[in-house]
Order: structure tokens, then C-alpha cells, then sequence
């Protein structure tokens, strides 16, 4: 007797699905995933990351400060050095000296890729 795998929420499977066409070396903030789906919040993409993301490019989905994400820095940091990710240095005196994603750089709007996400809706 197979066992069934839960299906994903809808929800759930349009999040990934915008967070797989984030170009390399790009990111979305948790609030430009759910603006561009105009459903939920950073909370509720922020939950779909942490309980389905694994199969996905997770570290382009990002805090809006740009601080990496707590317990997963250095194999998110890796992601960002290997895809050109623009970063900016740690502030001086910062306990981890761990660098930051240069928002104002590496930010995606969405831009024509994704247009294919989202049924087909035109991101307003």
C-alpha cells in the first residue's frame, strides 16, 4: 500500500513558483513575492518559504534590509558569491561580519520572465 503525499496548497506552489524565476543573481523581498501574486503578506511567503522552499532557489527570497537569513548565512552567502550577487561589507563593529545583499542592486521587479508565473495575470 503507497502512502499519499499531502498536496502542496495553491498558495504554496504559486510562491515557489515566482521564486524559480528569480534570475541568478537577483533577489525578491518576501512583500515583492506576495505584491506581484496580490495575495498574503511577507508572513505568508515567509511560511511557504520556510516549510516548502528547499526545492527551490530559497536565498532569492529575501528580507527587505538585506540581512541573510538567520542559521542559513554561509550557504546563502555561497549562493550570492557563485551568481554575482551585489553585496555590500558588514557595518565595522558588527558581531558576525556578514555581509548584506546591496538592495538597491540586486532587487527584481519581476520584469518579463515571470510573466509566465501567476496563470498568466500581467503583474500590476
Amino acid at each position: 500500500m503507497s502512502e499519499e503525499v499531502p498536496e502542496l496548497p495553491e498558495y504554496a506552489e504559486r510562491v515557489l513558483e515566482v521564486a524559480e524565476h528569480i534570475p541568478p543573481g537577483r533577489v525578491m523581498t518576501y512583500g515583492d513575492v506576495a505584491e506581484w501574486l496580490g495575495e498574503g503578506g511577507p508572513r505568508q511567503v515567509g511560511r511557504v518559504m520556510a516549510l516548502y522552499g528547499g526545492a527551490v532557489p530559497w536565498w532569492r527570497v529575501v528580507r527587505s534590509d538585506g540581512v541573510l537569513l538567520s542559521g542559513h548565512e554561509l550557504s546563502a552567502l555561497q549562493h550570492y558569491r557563485t551568481e554575482g550577487t551585489p553585496l555590500r561589507q558588514a557595518p565595522r563593529g558588527a558581531e558576525d561580519h556578514v555581509p548584506r545583499l546591496d538592495m538597491r542592486r540586486a532587487r527584481w521587479d519581476g520584469g518579463a520572465a515571470a510573466s509566465a508565473t501567476t496563470d498568466g495575470r500581467a503583474h500590476t
